[in-house]
């Protein structure tokens, strides 16, 4: 597939701090790629030196095969869209989306009929006599999407465009941008600390930590099949555990407390083993009680209607994280037990 942006060993300080730190990434044509991590992490340092808001300190950036790190942004042939969305708010928002256009010399007949196909396309027809002020979050939101897609850009970037919104409309927004992204068929980079927009936007996500990808994968990969310790603990809800290998199929978390695993590394006999579960995968109550299921105690339980989120305590000190549904009758301090399929642990480096 082709290469459509790549950064290659882009490194990036500030004050002493490495924001990037020889970073590599490219962008094949027609993806989403999300870069999901948490504040500091460089996503968005990534985002302002692909777009030249940021100069590197070394490393370059090319776009079609060009070197593009020396050019400034306006000739780069990009789209981006903000965080605070940007909108003129003394504009209509026809003339917000017009904007770019007018300042490449596109003559007024063709200005108008390409903002009202980006209208169109964002589902804001006939909002060009509107003002920014005048509409919802959601609404600003698509005006700064289409503002971005109107002077066809090569590449979109999205800085957290949806941050601003509350959880239901960013939810709606999300099934929209993906829509409009596939429709479009635009490379796009996606910048996120949200893991749900990531997994659910995403054809491929990369996970950022202190300047550099921890990893590189698609959203079932990032989640299913974490690289390191601080992907596994980003990423999703997760019990992480330490203990002794005692055989070839079973660890040991604490005296007299095994739990049956599958491991692929070849450890031998003695050697300390980590280990990540979901709490999806966790089987909790008294249908446990099969070979295997370890007795518990309730430590914490969290509605959340249509589940319970539920720890429980399998010795002194360890702590595992588990789903039951809401019917379930479970109370702090509650007896029950657990099982931990041998083939729902990860193994971690």
């Amino acid at each position: 597939m082709k290469r459509v942006v790549v950064l290659e060993g882009v490194s990036k300080t500030y004050g002493g701090v490495r924001a990037l730190d020889r970073l590599d990434l490219a962008l094949h044509d027609g993806e989403l790629l999300s870069l999901l991590g948490p504040s500091g992490c460089g996503k968005t340092t990534s985002l302002n030196v692909i777009a030249g808001f940021v100069v590197p300190d070394a490393g370059r950036v090319v776009i079609d095969d060009a070197d593009v790190t020396a050019r400034p942004p306006w000739q780069r042939g990009l789209g981006v869209v903000f965080q605070s969305y940007a909108l003129f708010p003394h504009l209509s928002v026809g003339d917000n989306v017009a904007f770019g256009l007018r300042e490449r010399g596109v003559a007024r007949g063709e200005v108008a009929r390409r903002v009202a196909d980006a209208l169109a396309l964002v589902r804001l027809p006939g909002a060009e006599k509107r003002r920014p002020g005048e509409l919802s979050g959601g609404m600003q939101q698509r005006v700064a999407l289409a503002r971005a897609l109107v002077i066809r850009p090569r590449v979109l970037l999205l800085d957290e465009p949806l941050a601003a919104l509350d959880k239901k409309l960013r939810d709606e927004m999300r099934v929209e941008l993906k829509d409009i992204q596939r429709r479009v068929g635009i490379t796009t980079l996606f910048v996120t600390h949200d893991q749900q927009e990531a997994l659910g936007l995403a054809d491929r996500v990369g996970v950022m930590q202190a300047g550099r990808l921890e990893q590189l994968g698609t959203p079932r990969d990032i989640y299913e099949r974490p690289a390191t310790a601080f992907v596994a603990d980003f990423v999703g809800a997760s019990t992480m555990l330490e203990g002794t290998l005692v055989s070839a199929g079973a660890v040991e978390l604490a005296p007299g407390v095994r739990v049956p695993v599958t491991l692929t590394r070849g450890l031998a006999p003695g050697a300390r083993a980590r280990l990540l579960i979901r709490p999806e995968h966790v089987e909790i109550g008294p249908a446990s009680g099969a070979d295997g299921a370890l007795a518990a105690t309730v430590t914490s339980v969290t509605y959340l209607g249509d589940r319970l989120d539920v720890r429980v305590e399998v010795a002194p000190g360890v702590i595992v994280r588990a789903q039951a549904s809401s019917a379930q009758a479970l109370q702090v301090g509650d007896r029950t037990t657990v099982r931990l399929p041998a083939d729902a642990f990860l193994e971690l480096s």
